[in-house]
This record gives C-alpha cells, sequence and structure tokens, in this order.
C-alpha cells in the first residue's frame, strides 16, 4: 500500500536559519555595515515580515543603500539557493521512505526562483516524487489547493489520506490538517507556548520521519 508524505522546504527539510545568518554576513561585509549590522539583520529576520520586499525596505531605510528594493530582494534571491543545505541524513531518510513505499513531495511558499533553486541545488529535485511551489501555481499554504497539486503529482489524492510535515503551525499544520492530513509539527522553538493541532511535534525532521517508518 503506497502512502502520502509532503514535505515543507524551509526550516524543515533545509535549515533556512543557518543559511540566513551567513546571507546576513556576507551582505553586512559586502556594504562594510560591521558585526553590529549582522545582529540587526537578524533581529529584523525573526520580527517576521510576511514578504521580503517589506524586509529589504526596512534594510535599505536603515543603511541608508544605494540599490533599489528591487535589486535587493532579486540579489538575495539568486545566492540563498547557494547558501542552503540539507544535511546527508536527511537525504537518506527521504531515499528510505520511498523504499519503503511511500510516495514523498515538497510542498513550499515563496517565488519561484529562490525555492526551486534550493531544491535543485540541494539535490532535492531527485530526492522526492514531486514539488508544488506556490511561486510556480499561484496558491500559497494553507491554501488546500497546493497541496492538491502536490498529491496529484505524486499519482495520488488527498482523499486517501496522508501526511504533511512542516515547521510553521498555520501554513503547515493548520492547512495539512484542512486537506484531510495527519500532521507532524517541527517545532523549532521559536513560537514558545503555540497552540497547535498536530498529531506529533518533534523538534527535528528526523524525528517526524521514525514516526513515518512506523506507519509502515
Amino acid at each position: 500500500m503506497q502512502r502520502l508524505v509532503l514535505f515543507d522546504l524551509d526550516n524543515t527539510l533545509v535549515n533556512l536559519d543557518e543559511a540566513f545568518r551567513e546571507w546576513a554576513a556576507e551582505f553586512a561585509d559586502e556594504h562594510g555595515l560591521g558585526d553590529k549590522a549582522v545582529n540587526w539583520l537578524l533581529v529584523l529576520d525573526q520580527a517576521g515580515y510576511p514578504h521580503r520586499e517589506v524586509f529589504f525596505g526596512k534594510v535599505r531605510e536603515r543603511f541608508a543603500l544605494p540599490e533599489s528594493v528591487e535589486e535587493l530582494w532579486s540579489r538575495y534571491r539568486k545566492r540563498m539557493p547557494y547558501l542552503v543545505r540539507c544535511r546527508p541524513e536527511v537525504m537518506d531518510g527521504l531515499s528510505r521512505l520511498r523504499a519503503f513505499g511511500w510516495k514523498v513531495a515538497i510542498v513550499t511558499n515563496g517565488t519561484a526562483d529562490n525555492q526551486l533553486g534550493k531544491i535543485q541545488r540541494t539535490g532535492l529535485t531527485e530526492a522526492v516524487d514531486a514539488y508544488a511551489l506556490s511561486g510556480l501555481e499561484g496558491v500559497r499554504k494553507p491554501d488546500v489547493g497546493l497541496f492538491e497539486i502536490a498529491a496529484k503529482r505524486c499519482g495520488m489524492s488527498l482523499a486517501d489520506g496522508g501526511w504533511m510535515v512542516g515547521d510553521h503551525p498555520v501554513a503547515d499544520i493548520g492547512g495539512g490538517r484542512a486537506a484531510g492530513l495527519r500532521t507532524v509539527w517541527v517545532d523549532r522553538g521559536t513560537r514558545p507556548n503555540q497552540e497547535h493541532e498536530a498529531d506529533h511535534v518533534v523538534t527535528d525532521v528526523l524525528q517526524a520521519m521514525e514516526i513515518l517508518y512506523g506507519e509502515r
């Protein structure tokens, strides 16, 4: 019997926070902003702005940068795929799931160039059966439509059930539940006392995979 599991990308399969720290250090060095600027960028990132255009608008204003917001945002998108990494043990875990008969897909919000670049550069393109990117499909999590696209590309239907694994309690857990999926929340400790309705809570995607292995 085939089973379906959908994974979020950023801070689930790949460590976006680590990549962002590298980017922030590079950015500050490139513009001669100093170490304090790195900390400021990290704090601004944790503030959770819904779109990077807003983020870069604040960055440009803070440091009186000559580049436009659009240019800063574009350069960030081009650079990030080279900074994100998918741990070998996560890649092995995906391979193991597929060997056990699971259909595996990535469901992620974000611009097409940035997210597709991450998937391709990390090797995740070959490690999963399919992916659905909001920037390509025109629909964002938690909308059920993005989950439906991913399931269909795996030759599956949401009506058959499955799992959603991700770090966002609304986009991933709320969206997954709305799609009729069981859910695993990867709690990275950034949302203390966060209310959720996940079936399981873990601190690392590898723990989520162990739960799935037990579902064979």
